[in-house]
């Protein structure tokens, strides 16, 4: 059963409204105010918010606002219910987030459309991009689906890599941004001296450069295929009208993100701080859980000692001592480019020093 919070000052209303939606097979939350509302939120996390605008002690949008703010409540949906049907306070209530806007009096079935779109389509961005170009096209078909998205276009073109094949140089502009459909792909920048530092790993359902189109439009880094790809290009101005219109796909990301600068903080905390010997661990550990996903850690990862050396951020040479010494302590074990994990509690032990 779903929950949903209903924050309005009006007594007569609010239980009005609660009774339609109990008699829906919802469970309902009741607010007199918007202060006990962000309150409730927060405890009971509900599945949807519906609340008025003009209310005592917290309006409207300041609920909207101080729910947008918290981590924990962000991606909550929220409909603004309100008697203030001006265009202007419509503007308003979009901009700073809202997913819909009903103006009372509405019809019960208005109301109950409004809340069965907004969760199903609250299911959908939670679910995530299914790994491969078919859930893509999912994604991006059931957005087009809502009215802020309908004049998106559908033009999406593919592009096959062999491996080694550079996507896109530092600098380049993106005027579309790739989607990897299928294979491996890392990212690094070049610094003074030609050395490369390995920025990121990406495999089936990442985005690749999607950090440089929110920046400038440019590349930040450059993109070179671990082994043969195939990636989908997204018109800039789609991914672009997403972002900018549906505040569902600005969380996740913004979500991508964050993660993607957590991961390039530790990774350079590493190079700064950890041995060669501590980098190599970490690196494999980084290298299995992007490839191998969630499978045993006996599972192999096929990657080039040229490649694994540029993450590391060591000589190849140094590289390959190192592996040699893992594989006699029985850490790791090699066959051809496949590196398999033998001991992985050891071997996070051995990063983590």
């Amino acid at each position: 059963m779903k929950t949903i919070l209903l924050i309005e000052d009006d007594a007569d209303m609010r239980d009005n409204t609660a009774e339609i939606l109990e008699l829906a097979n919802y469970r309902v939350l009741k607010a007199e105010n918007g202060r006990k509302g962000i309150e409730l939120a927060r405890r009971e996390k509900p599945d949807l918010v519906l609340c008025d605008i003009m209310m005592p002690e917290l309006d409207g949008y300041s609920v909207l606002h101080m729910l947008g703010r918290d981590p924990a409540t962000a991606e909550l949906p929220f409909i603004f219910l309100s008697a203030k049907a001006e265009r202007g306070d419509v503007r308003k209530g979009m901009e700073l987030g809202a997913d819909d806007y009903l103006t009372k009096p509405f019809e019960e079935s208005e109301l109950l459309n409004a809340i069965e779109g907004r969760l199903k389509r609250s299911e959908l961005f939670r679910k995530g991009f299914d790994e491969g170009f078919g859930g893509l096209n999912k994604f991006m078909d059931q957005a087009r689906g809502l009215e802020a998205l309908k004049d998106l276009s559908k033009d999406r073109k593919t592009r096959k890599l062999p491996q080694k094949e550079v996507l896109f140089h530092e600098g380049d502009e993106l005027r579309q941004v790739p989607f990897l459909i299928s294979g491996k792909v890392r990212t690094f920048k070049i610094n003074n001296d030609g050395k490369e530092f390995v920025t990121g790993l990406l495999a089936a359902g990442d985005f690749i450069g999607y950090m440089g189109l929110l920046e400038n439009g440019r590349a930040l880094e450059t993109a070179e295929a671990l082994e043969p790809c195939e990636v989908a290009l997204i018109p800039r101005e789609d991914l672009l009208a997403l972002l900018y219109k549906d505040r569902d796909v600005s969380i996740r990301f913004i979500k991508m993100l964050a993660h993607d600068v957590k991961e390039k903080e530790q990774h350079l905390l590493q190079l700064a701080y950890a041995s060669v010997r501590q980098r190599v661990a970490h690196a494999l550990l980084r290298v299995h859980d992007r490839y191998a996903g969630s499978a045993e850690p006996g599972l192999g990862v096929k990657i080039s000692r040229e490649d694994l050396a540029t993450i590391v951020g060591t000589a190849t040479e140094s590289l390959i001592r190192c592996l040699t010494d893992l594989k006699e302590e029985g850490l790791i074990d090699s066959q051809g480019r496949e590196i398999r994990i033998k001991d992985k509690a050891r071997l996070e032990k051995l990063a983590q020093r």
